[in-house]
Formats: C-alpha cells, structure tokens, sequence
C-alpha cells in the first residue's frame, strides 16, 4: 500500500509541477509544432530522464533528513532565510526568462533527447522542490522512505513529468496561432519559494 501512496504522491507532484507554462513543457510544444511530434516525444524523454536523476537524489537527501529531525529543526531556520531571499532574487532582481526557440536552425531527432537533458539539467527546481514534498507529506504519514518506496516514487515523477510534456505536444501541435506566451519563470519560481517561505515559517512558530 505504501508503495502506491509514494506513487500516486510522486505522479501527481510531478504532474503539478510541470502544469505551469515554462520554458521546459512550452519548448516540447513548439518543437512538436515545428519538427514534429517524434522529435518532441524524444525531447521530453531526455527532460524525464533528467528528472528521474533529480528526484532520486532530493529523495535520499530528504531521507537522511527524515531520519534526523535536529537536522531537520535546524535546516528549516536556514531554509526560511535562503528562501526569502531566492524569492526577492526572482522577483525583483533576475532577468526575463522567456525566450524562443530559434527559428531557423535545424536539429536531429537524437539531439532533441539531449537537449531536453540539458535543459532538465538547467532547471534545479525539483531538487528542493522533492525534498519539501517528501518531507512534508512523510510528516502527514503519506510518504515513506523504504527502497521499494523510493523508487515508485521516482518512477512515478518520471511519468508524471512526460504525462504533463506530452499533453502540451498534444494540445498544441496543430496550433501555433494560439499559443499562449511563455511566462517568465522567474516569478514562477519567486511565487513557489514565497509560498514555502510562508509555510516554513508557519512550521518554525508553531515549534516554539
């Protein structure tokens, strides 16, 4: 049963965290668009990949962290700290994120699956985002840590993350005109290190 529940945790994590325009599931739709859905598919493979390189390594940091809760006590001071100011840095300081994907320069089908390696390894989110969903879910019995465990929930951000991909090359692969505009980022990232913010300091009064 635990295995099921670290899944279903791990699939629905991932498949949220990936909802929101960004440059990783907008660049799989205008590849779709422009090269196909094949060179799109294999794009958000090599993203999946990376993801599932990722995932396991918040997961064994979040598991060591789960076995000493003074470490734990500890790192949310200074996480409330990192995060208020990761969040200022996004939202005010960091340059617009958007961008195209180049127009006119011409990829092969292989080279889509590393480059959405590259870009799932440019996006460093869901190492802290792992870490705090792991931790705040295994707080709420909801989330375990065994190695069986483990790796369903891995497996299940793996497919979570394509799921996601693969409905953005889906719904848009037949419409270029009515794309909506790749959102920066920036405040993507800014809104969910506040909301942690918020959160962590919550935890950290309650415990005094």
């Amino acid at each position: 049963m635990s295995v099921l529940i670290n899944f279903l945790v791990g699939f629905v994590a991932a498949f949220v965290g990936v909802a929101t325009p960004g440059l990783l599931n907008m660049s799989a739709a205008k590849i779709s668009i422009k090269e196909g859905r094949k060179a799109a598919v294999l794009f958000s493979v090599g993203v999946c990949v990376t993801v599932l390189i990722q995932t396991y390594v918040a997961l064994q940091f979040a598991k060591y962290l789960d076995q000493h809760p003074e470490v734990v006590s500890m790192l949310q001071k200074v996480a409330l700290g990192i995060f208020i100011c990761i969040t200022i840095y996004f939202f005010f300081i960091a340059k617009d994120t958007r961008r195209e994907v180049p127009e006119n320069v011409k990829h092969s089908k292989t080279n889509r699956f590393f480059y959405g390696m590259l870009l799932g390894v440019l996006n460093l989110l869901p190492l802290p985002y792992w870490v705090y969903i792991s931790i705040t879910f295994s707080g709420f019995g909801m989330f375990t840590f065994s190695q069986p465990d483990l790796i369903a929930a891995v497996s299940a951000s793996g497919i979570g993350t394509f799921a996601m991909l693969f409905l953005y090359i889906q719904f848009f692969k037949q419409k270029k005109d009515s794309m909506p505009s790749m959102v920066n980022m920036n405040y993507v990232i800014g809104l969910v290190t506040g909301l942690i913010s918020i959160v962590t300091l919550v935890k950290i009064v309650k415990e005094f």
